[in-house]
C-alpha cells in the first residue's frame, strides 16, 4: 500500500462529536435502554461499541452492556481467505440476547456482506426483539439491501479508494483517513 496516498477526513475531535452524537441517536432510536445491548464487529467495531456505551453512560448514567461479534466462520469468502482463517472470539453479555434490543456497531459499512455475516451469527445466538446497525463511516457501494440506521458520516468512495478508521487500543490514534489507490 506504498503506493495510496491518506488523507484524514475526520481528525480525533470530528470522530469524538460525531460518536458523541450517534449515542444520542441510539438513545432516540431505542424505546427500552435496560433491555439494549451494543454489540461492536471485530476488530474496530468492538472498540466504537464500549466508546459508545462509555459515552451513553456520562450521557444518562445507564450502563449499557457490550459484546463482541467475530465473523470470520459466517463469511460468504470463507474458501477465499486460506485453509486457517484466524478466528477471534464471540462474546455476548451474559443473560443472552433474547428479547433484546441490538445495536451492531461496525466501523466502515461497504457491501454489506460483513453486516449479513453478523446477522447469520446472531441468529445462532438467539433472537432479539430488534436489531438496528450502527456505522462510524458509511462509504457506499452496496453488494446486498443493507442500510444503517445510525451513520456517523457518509463518504462515498469509489475505484481503488479505501476508507480507514483508526481507533486508540489498535492504531494508536483516532481519525478516518482515505487512501487513494489502494490495493485491497
Amino acid at each position: 500500500m506504498s503506493d495510496a496516498q491518506r488523507e484524514t477526513v475526520m481528525d480525533e475531535r470530528a470522530v469524538e462529536r460525531v460518536l458523541a452524537r450517534m449515542a444520542r441517536e441510539i438513545v432516540e432510536k431505542v424505546e427500552d435502554l435496560p433491555g439494549l445491548i451494543l454489540v461492536g464487529i471485530h476488530r474496530r467495531g468492538v472498540h466504537l461499541a464500549r466508546w459508545l456505551a462509555g459515552q451513553i453512560q456520562r450521557d444518562l448514567g445507564v450502563e449499557v452492556p457490550t459484546g463482541s461479534l467475530d465473523i470470520t466462520l459466517y463469511r460468504d469468502d470463507l474458501m477465499a481467505i486460506g485453509p486457517r482463517p484466524v478466528v477471534g472470539q464471540t462474546q455476548l453479555p451474559h443473560g443472552g440476547i433474547d428479547g433484546r434490543t441490538l445495536v451492531i456497531v461496525d466501523d466502515v459499512l461497504y457491501t454489506g456482506r460483513t453486516i449479513r455475516a453478523a446477522l447469520d451469527e446472531l441468529a445462532d445466538f438467539g433472537r432479539p426483539r430488534r436489531i438496528l446497525l450502527c456505522v462510524l463511516v458509511d462509504r457506499g457501494g452496496r453488494e446486498l439491501p443493507i442500510h444503517a440506521d445510525i451513520v456517523g458520516k457518509s463518504f462515498p468512495v469509489v475505484g481503488r479508494d479505501r476508507i480507514e478508521v483508526l481507533v486508540p487500543e489498535i492504531d494508536q490514534r483516532s481519525g478516518v483517513e482515505l487512501l487513494k489507490g489502494a490495493t485491497a
